[in-house]
């Protein structure tokens, strides 16, 4: 293990605790792209959006995301063990809304086929990773999900949506 030289404490950066507003406003200036965590349980198709997914590893093949504590539907998806990371196009705002929102059935009038897991694939997603919950984090108010890749797929060729201080839009390729 390689061990860094200390750095000693952060400077002051205006006296005390980082206000809400502030942290979102600032941390907003890194556009994110948009995706949507889904599963399978007893209960049917679930869901929720996400712009905190990352790869972290290719050896062995690991992606994380962030979610919410307080989620009622990342425990009916980590009870399975499996979910799916759905990669949203340019034109699947309404797509996103939807499963930011707090509907009861997000997936109603939403298209999908399920991956090699047997988690949902939305239709017109860009891309797909199916995974296995490796690890779980705290971390704040959300938790950091870790999961093994299984199976991933391009499910066609576009440009993803994006997510840039509180706002979506488009990244031309």
């Amino acid at each position: 293990m390689v061990e860094l030289p200390p750095t000693g404490p952060p400077p002051a950066l205006g006296g005390g605790a980082v206000d809400d507003a502030r942290f979102r406003q600032v941390l907003g200036h890194f556009a994110t792209g948009v995706t949507v965590i889904t599963g399978l349980d007893v209960d049917g198709p679930v869901g929720f959006a996400v712009n905190s997914f990352t790869s972290v590893s290719l050896d062995p093949p690991l992606i994380a995301f962030c979610v919410r504590w307080r989620s009622a539907t990342w425990p009916r998806i980590r009870a399975t063990g499996r979910f799916t990371v759905n990669i949203l196009s340019s034109d699947q705002e309404a797509v996103s809304r939807r499963f930011a929102s707090s509907a009861t059935d997000r997936f109603a009038g939403i298209g999908w086929h399920p991956s090699p897991s047997g988690s949902p694939v939305l239709d017109d997603a860009l891309a797909w990773v199916d995974a296995t919950v490796e690890v779980e984090h705290a971390a704040g108010d959300h938790a950091l999900v870790v999961g093994r890749v299984a199976a991933l797929g391009v499910t066609r060729e576009g440009a993803p949506l994006v997510f840039y201080r509180g706002g979506y839009g488009r990244f031309e390729t």
